[in-house]
């Protein structure tokens, strides 16, 4: 009897303990960049609804010297959203900035951390959203490609 009670109190203690813990905050990740200047933070919320349209900044048209900046469709992935901005100078993807990805946990963070730097260079690279998936990071691999390519279809608009 007397352990019976030892062991219910134990078992309450653990639970009260585990429901106490807070997760840390996913909403706050650092962009990152193809440029690789800057740490800018990500201030958008993860509402687990991805936006169904990009949208464009900037000079209209490609034209030598003239920039413009179009923002890809946030792509719902298993893990949470994936959303590049894209700047274009003389009608070429001359920088590419991941502004939304997934950064759950560690493993989230430490896949990410070294999978968007390839998609970037490769995205450079290639010029188009035609790109291979990075082993290890196939979801943000696709969501990658899949916002990249709503952000250079703006560019025909």
């Amino acid at each position: 009897m007397r352990r019976a009670v030892i062991t219910a109190s134990a078992t309450a203690a653990g639970v009260v303990l585990l429901l106490s813990l807070k997760p840390h905050d996913p909403s706050t990740a650092p962009a990152i960049s193809s440029a690789g200047a800057g740490s800018a933070r990500n201030t958008t919320q993860d509402t687990g609804q991805g936006s169904t349209q990009g949208s464009g900044t900037g000079a209209a048209g490609g034209g030598a010297g003239a920039g413009q900046t179009l923002t890809g469709s946030a792509v719902n992935t298993r893990y949470g959203p994936v959303q590049v901005k894209v700047t274009m100078a003389g009608g070429r993807i001359s920088k590419i900035d991941v502004v939304q990805y997934p950064t759950r946990d560690r493993r989230d963070q430490e896949i990410n951390s070294s999978a968007i730097p390839q998609l970037n260079q490769e995205a450079l690279a290639a010029q188009s959203a035609d790109i291979d998936v990075v082993s290890g990071a196939t979801y943000t691999s696709e969501g990658y490609t899949r916002s990249l390519q709503s952000a250079l279809d703006q560019v025909q608009k």
